[in-house]
């Protein structure tokens, strides 16, 4: 066990957080325009392939644009709406309920649509884009799973979304990939190599598992998530790519795990279950927010520290331990940690899951309360957030060590975390000395190994979408292995060893610029 008093605030570690900055697309656009005019011969009018991600959570509704830079390869944030779940509007009588979040609020398809609509169309106004002139797809996507009991009945989930983005006057089109160039935008097909390389599924170079139906049902988030971090990370020079472990620890927890197989990773393990619902629960519990659906987004941040803290904390953290299940999910489950899971056919595609539950899907969240409860009472807030921090480096750890354990990863593999808690206060300094401490990396490397990214999962809409439409780059590859180069020569040598193209396609492709430029 790690002594946690002596060792968990390592000075010496020194996380590499990424922050997408926000930017004016209007600023954005009138900068690359005088670049263009005043710079040197050679260099391109920029073009912009702009994303909106719409996320229904179980705390949280997110608008979140994206702007891409296809020419750079460069991401910016265009604009964030934020908005609580719990104040979209309860069922009016007569309306069935069909799901329900983590905290027990119930949704019906017309407060859904409601909600989106205005959440949706709020960010296009804050950001002042034309959601006719100026954008280009909408990714929908939703961590609440509790209400359901497979894994395919989130689609109903992901129906009530598409009726929002309708409601808000978004073209059909902009929600479907398209099926050949000639459906791609005019101003984007110079960038496009869908005539040539077809979607196949595939996201930043990984495979979802292969089965019939999702292993989890977070698997589209699992997917998102995976492909932000390999975008976020980027904005620092890091290469966040295969093989990966990636977590996102939302109100719910999803991840992934990755092989460096070529030209394309395969999932080898899923992750789902709770994450942010427990440190929700300790600060309902210490009366800071809502004792039935509060977040710790809804605490002030004054309160979380400042103020120095006194010894017996860490004993706290075991306490809390002691209420969660971190292990791998077990054969007979039909859900872990609230999510809907098949373990059945998780064994038939050789993944392995791994989950964290609060007792038996989330039967000891009053347990969790009373214990937050304790720890203010007791002890003081600051106390608490410190508990909060270390607690949620001991689940992201566990989750890792589990992994190596059951050989799904080594020493080339890197990690990336997103969710408010994975990498809010000192959780990244905590976690990077507790995964030192595991020794999967040589003593004192696992900096230059691990990532943290805000917003992650709405950066990776904007890297499946740029996927939808084959907008990659070579000279700046997503895909493929950790320090390799891109991977669509293998991918060539793939489509021609196994046939899915004629001579006449490959042949144009060899030829394409993207290839001239790898």
């Amino acid at each position: 066990m790690v002594n946690l008093r002596k060792s968990l605030w390592g000075k010496g570690y020194q996380p590499k957080l990424v922050q997408v900055p926000q930017t004016d697309y209007k600023e954005l656009v009138r900068v690359g325009l005088d670049r263009f005019t005043e710079s040197a011969a050679g260099f391109a009018k920029p073009v912009y392939f702009i994303v909106a991600s719409v996320e229904l959570g179980n705390t949280t509704t997110k608008c979140i644009l994206t702007a891409t830079n296809l020419r750079e390869q460069k991401i910016y944030l265009l604009n964030k709406t934020v908005r609580l779940t719990k104040e979209m509007r309860s069922p009016l009588p007569g309306e069935e309920v069909f799901g329900e979040t983590v905290w027990k609020k119930e949704l019906t398809v017309n407060a859904v649509k409601e909600f989106i609509r205005d959440t949706l169309l709020q960010c296009l106004e804050e950001a002042k884009i034309d959601k006719d002139r100026d954008l280009h797809f909408v990714v929908r996507s939703t961590g609440v799973t509790a209400g359901f009991a497979t894994p395919e009945e989130v689609g109903a989930m992901i129906h009530a979304l598409a009726q929002g983005c309708l409601a808000a006057g978004i073209s059909s089109s902009k929600m479907v990939a398209p099926l050949t160039k000639e459906h791609v935008p005019k101003e984007l097909r110079e960038y496009s190599l869908l005539d040539k390389v077809p979607f196949d599924g595939s996201v930043a170079g990984s495979l979802p598992p292969r089965t019939p139906g999702q292993v989890i049902a977070n698997e589209m988030e699992a997917e998102l998530s995976t492909a932000g971090l390999k975008m976020g990370a980027r904005w620092i020079g890091f290469d966040f790519r295969n093989p990966v472990v990636a977590m996102d620890f939302g109100t719910t927890l999803k991840g992934r795990i990755t092989d460096k197989s070529s030209p394309y990773a395969q999932t080898v393990g899923s992750i789902a279950g709770l994450g942010g619902a427990i440190p929700d629960a300790l600060v309902q519990g210490a009366g800071l927010v809502d004792a039935e659906n509060g977040s710790v987004l809804e605490a002030r941040a004054e309160e979380a520290g400042g103020r120095r803290v006194s010894g017996g904390w860490e004993d706290w953290v075991e306490d809390a331990l002691k209420h969660l299940r971190i292990m791998a999910i077990p054969p007979d489950s039909s859900r872990f940690g609230t999510v809907p899971v098949n373990p059945k056919a998780a064994r038939e595609a050789a993944v392995f899951l791994i989950g964290c539950d609060i007792g038996v899907n989330g039967s000891n969240i009053p347990k969790l309360r009373r214990l937050g409860e304790k720890i203010r009472r007791e002890q003081g807030l600051p106390a608490l957030f410190r508990v909060i921090d270390a607690l949620m480096a001991r689940v992201a750890s566990r989750i890792v060590e589990l992994a190596m354990e059951a050989g799904l990863i080594g020493a080339d593999v890197s990690i990336g975390l997103t969710g408010r808690a994975g990498i809010t206060g000192e959780k990244p300094q905590a976690f990077l000395k507790l995964v030192d401490d595991l020794g999967l990396y040589p003593r004192g490397a696992v900096s230059d190994r691990v990532v943290f990214v805000e917003d992650a999962l709405a950066l990776g809409a904007g890297v499946m979408s740029r996927c939808m439409f084959s907008l990659g780059t070579p000279k700046k590859p997503l895909g493929g292995r950790r320090g390799e180069p891109c991977i669509l020569a293998k991918r060539m040598k793939y489509l021609e060893k196994t046939a899915a193209w004629t001579p006449q396609h490959l042949k144009e492709l060899k030829t394409s610029p993207a290839a001239r430029e790898e």
